[in-house]
């Protein structure tokens, strides 16, 4: 879960962004047998040896736990048992010789932790030198063909790593399994908080909220909006003050902003943000017709949206709660992360305009011009200008994603690697906003996007991320698709 919101949370860094997540917590089951004891006394003291060098190579990118080697189903149950307790977010096997899969062919089918094979052995090279002992330490591979047969067999998904253990390949690649298991992980407990209801005649944001949690994981709840407008209007004047100093002092203010404007502004943030920690929500959708229906409230929550987005809480507008659900796996996963739409084509450009109503993630803004909180006016909604904050995105390359629900138990990852580029103002646009080009082009990226039934609403993570995207989906179980 976030901590509170990034103006106010103790771990921020100097300019009050909370810093990457830590690293992923995993524990590694090393397996082997009691076959080779007699015949290579000391043979498991040398192999745990092994293990534990192999989580200090993993020093940075997980936090490892070794659990001692396992030889029986017995020792395998007590282990799992032993790492569970950890609260871990993936699990790591590794062969320390052959080790039989019937011994764990059930406690790796149990364990509801990602699994990773990693396909390797203490020593990289085989040399004239080797004897029996050297082939028995380094005879993992056969071991782990056990192993993954047993898993296929019975329907378990897995991720394989095979490298030698001492590269920088090996590192990187466990690394980016470790933080795709996180997001499934904590995937699977998270809850989304839907403010009222989700908007009315849009199609591609429904699905079966049954189907989503028995499969995926996360939970999706609807909220009053009555305990927002109570929660607003009980933040404390102390906390007001706070949220707006820090703002004076990141942002450029439009002086055009009344100072009750800002303060009504600032307890919807409050007040969000209240019940989103009090709840355990880490992703939340504030539908515009529910909030200018209720009757209560003065503006929209659009700077809200973007600063909650700022303090990794996951966020989906007109109560797209599947796109909340995604920002929060991405945010677990890659980091800093963007909610956005296609706003329009530039085929000159041979790029896309993405913005949405006012909702953007500031951390996310480039670096070069000012963040600025304006005082818009936006017709929709049929309330008071709503404070909102203004930037383009930053430069470089960027990732799309967007979730799609296909009906019964499928659901789909639609992915477009491209970059966001370096363009001038629009000064008639008051919304955050940047413009992506896909690397494969628009045309084909958009008839791609169309034809896998991609929705409107998408997350944007800097960097080119569809290997780790590949790898959530895996572990997931959602299918897989890049436009």
């Amino acid at each position: 879960m976030p901590s509170t919101i990034a103006t106010r949370t103790s771990t921020d860094s100097a300019d009050g962004i909370r810093p990457h997540p830590p690293v992923p917590r995993i524990g590694l089951l090393g397996i082997m047998q009691s076959l080779y004891d007699d015949m290579l006394p000391g043979i498991t003291e040398r192999q745990a040896a092994y293990a534990a060098e192999v989580a200090d190579a993993l020093r940075g990118v997980a936090e490892v736990h070794v659990a001692p080697p396992v030889k029986e189903r017995e020792d395998a149950e007590r282990a799992i048992r032993e790492l569970h307790a950890q609260d871990l977010d993936g699990l790591l096997v590794v062969m320390l010789t052959f080790g039989p899969a019937m011994r764990v062919a059930r406690v790796l089918t149990e364990t509801p932790l990602p699994i990773c094979l990693a396909n390797i052995q203490p020593v990289a090279a085989v040399t004239p030198e080797w004897d029996m002992g050297d082939l028995t330490y380094n005879q993992g591979i056969h071991g782990a063909q056990d192993t993954a047969n047993a898993m296929v067999r019975a329907g378990r998904r897995f991720h394989v790593v095979t490298d030698d253990w001492r590269a920088d390949s090996f590192r990187d690649a466990i690394g980016a399994w470790a933080r795709a298991a996180r997001a499934v992980t904590r995937w699977r407990s998270l809850r989304v908080g839907i403010f009222g209801y989700a908007m009315n005649g849009m199609g591609d944001i429904r699905f079966d909220e049954h189907t989503l949690i028995r499969t995926l994981g996360p939970q999706v709840d609807y909220l009053a909006t009555g305990e927002l407008d109570r929660r607003a209007a009980t933040a404390s004047d102390d906390d007001v003050r706070e949220l707006l100093a820090f703002e004076d002092g990141r942002f450029e203010i439009d002086p055009r902003l009344s100072d009750a404007e800002r303060e009504d502004h600032a307890r919807m943030q409050l007040g969000i943000e209240s019940i989103l920690r009090d709840g355990g929500y880490g992703a939340y959708s504030t539908h515009f017709d529910a909030i200018a229906e209720d009757g209560r409230f003065t503006r929209l929550p659009l700077a809200a949206a973007s600063s909650l987005m700022a303090a990794g809480y996951g966020y989906g507008a007109e109560g797209d709660a599947l796109t909340a659900a995604l920002f929060s796996a991405a945010e677990s996963m890659l980091g800093v992360t963007q909610f956005t739409e296609m706003y329009a084509m530039d085929f000159p450009r041979d790029a896309i305009l993405m913005s949405h109503m006012g909702e953007g993630n500031w951390r996310l803004a480039r670096e070069d011009r000012p963040v600025r909180l304006i005082k818009r006016p936006l017709g929709i909604g049929a309330l008071d200008d709503p404070p909102t904050f203004l930037f383009q995105y930053a430069t470089g390359p960027a990732t799309l994603a967007t979730l799609v629900s296909l009906g019964g138990e499928r659901f789909r990852l639609v992915v477009a690697e491209g970059e966001v580029l370096d363009t001038e103002v629009l000064p008639a646009l008051e919304m955050p906003y940047g413009h992506f080009r896909p690397d494969t082009g628009v045309r084909a990226c958009m008839d791609a996007w169309l034809r896998l039934g991609g929705p409107h609403h998408q997350v944007l993570n800097p960097g080119r991320t569809a290997a780790a995207w590949r790898t959530f989906c895996a572990l997931a179980g959602i299918e897989y698709a890049q436009a």
